[in-house]
């Protein structure tokens, strides 16, 4: 857990409950009087032993003897605690709900009670579940995974940072004796449970101020570009795109959306024989145009392999498949690229520089959705340099069409 010496002044947004968290906490305090609180007693949990662990029976039978409510309120308040954070489950961590039978609970250490007004941030929360990651050699539970690949792409330009810090304290962690390890990764555990921020921001009329703070703090590290220079861009894009535009152009043959005649859908379709001048003509405007049409990314293929480089563009739609598949088979297709593609005499062995090869092959210990960003750069610059050459035969093909100009 990263500690911070300096508290955030939330202002008075934050101090009306504040007398009310201090109330439940001088509960908390009682129920930790050696003489006049609850016993707590050593339980084993799988293979380690954990001190000071309660049941539920026992809270709610202490609740009702000093509170002197009924049964139902006892539970209620119980509840309550769990869901503050103030206690938490050893067995079903998600299920933030007082039991009235032998559940067990710890009671949670005052460094992580609301009152300290620690700002549950991103970056922190990045940092426990990469250190989570690394611990569970990335086997994360579902919603763990869900935040994970969010804020590896929300942080990504300081990734690389967490990741150290996740690892550092990792291996502070495994100097400790096994018992102080687990009792506080059960306490890390629970305060994420509670206070672990959203995947996606919304307007939230109770953080007003801290999404303001969010926002404020991306708008400074956002790029900045002058307003001539991004209305010359959008003048030429424009221009570059104006024709190709079947509202703002004539469509041949006619036009589907204004007639009952789609023979322009169907020269147009994802894999046609004969593709037409102008959807060519539409892939020398940039690479990812020629690869994000299916034909154009069809004779690409066959122009590598005649270049016996066919391996680059398998490799870059294998990342995209990593990338944008299922969260559940991402370790499943990291390893089939890796012996594929990268491992030291692979079939299809992609020729990258060293330093990309060696952090590819590192990241894959612990393989995400990004991991190969790095080698699927520089396979993408590799073909763009052949890509002028794989267009002129589809060009000239396309001019003897019957239809060139649709």
């Amino acid at each position: 857990m990263t500690i911070r010496t300096i508290r955030p002044n939330r202002g008075q947004h934050y101090r009306p409950r504040m007398h009310c968290l201090q109330k439940i906490e001088a509960h908390m305090v009682e129920m930790q009087d050696p003489k006049s609180g609850l016993k707590g007693a050593e339980q084993k949990l799988n293979v380690t032993t954990i001190p000071h662990v309660i049941t539920g029976q026992d809270i709610i039978a202490w609740l009702l003897n000093k509170m002197k409510v009924t049964q139902e309120e006892a539970e209620a308040y119980g509840t309550m605690l769990v869901a503050y954070g103030y206690i938490y489950p050893l067995q079903n961590h998600r299920k933030l709900v007082m039991c009235n039978d032998g559940s067990l609970y710890r009671f949670q250490t005052p460094y992580f009670w609301p009152t300290q007004k620690w700002v549950a941030e991103d970056c922190d929360y990045a940092i426990y579940l990469a250190k989570r990651n690394i611990r569970k050699k990335g086997v994360l539970e579902p919603f763990e995974q869900e935040h994970y690949t969010h804020l590896h792409t929300w942080l990504n330009h300081k990734w690389d940072f967490i990741v150290m810090q996740a690892t550092e304290q990792y291996k502070a962690g495994k100097e400790r004796k096994k018992p102080d390890r687990v009792v506080l990764d059960c306490q890390e555990r629970a305060y994420w449970i509670v206070n672990r921020p959203p995947v996606r921001f919304c307007n939230d009329s109770r953080k007003p101020f801290f999404f303001q703070n969010i926002f404020y703090q991306q708008a400074i590290m956002r790029s900045k570009v002058k307003s001539s220079v991004s209305l010359g861009a959008l003048v030429k894009f424009v221009n570059t795109y104006k024709n190709h535009d079947p509202f703002l152009a004539p469509c041949l043959p006619s036009n589907p959306w204004v007639t009952d005649n789609d023979t322009y859908w169907t020269l147009n379709i994802r894999r046609v024989d004969q593709c037409t001048k102008m959807r060519v003509e539409r892939w020398s405007f940039s690479f990812f145009e020629l690869l994000s049409d299916q034909r154009g990314r069809d004779d690409f293929k066959s122009f590598l392999k005649k270049e016996f480089s066919g391996e680059n563009l398998a490799f870059w739609e294998a990342a995209e498949e990593l990338k944008w598949g299922s969260a559940a088979a991402i370790a499943t297709k990291a390893a089939v690229i890796f012996k594929t593609f990268l491992a030291p005499g692979a079939p299809r062995w992609i020729n990258i520089d060293g330093r990309t090869m060696g952090l590819t092959v590192k990241g894959l210990d612990h393989p995400h959705r990004y991991v190969l960003d790095g080698a699927q750069t520089h396979v993408f610059l590799l073909m763009k340099k052949v890509r002028p050459t794989a267009e002129r035969g589809p060009l000239k093909t396309a001019e003897r069409g019957p239809l060139k100009d649709r």
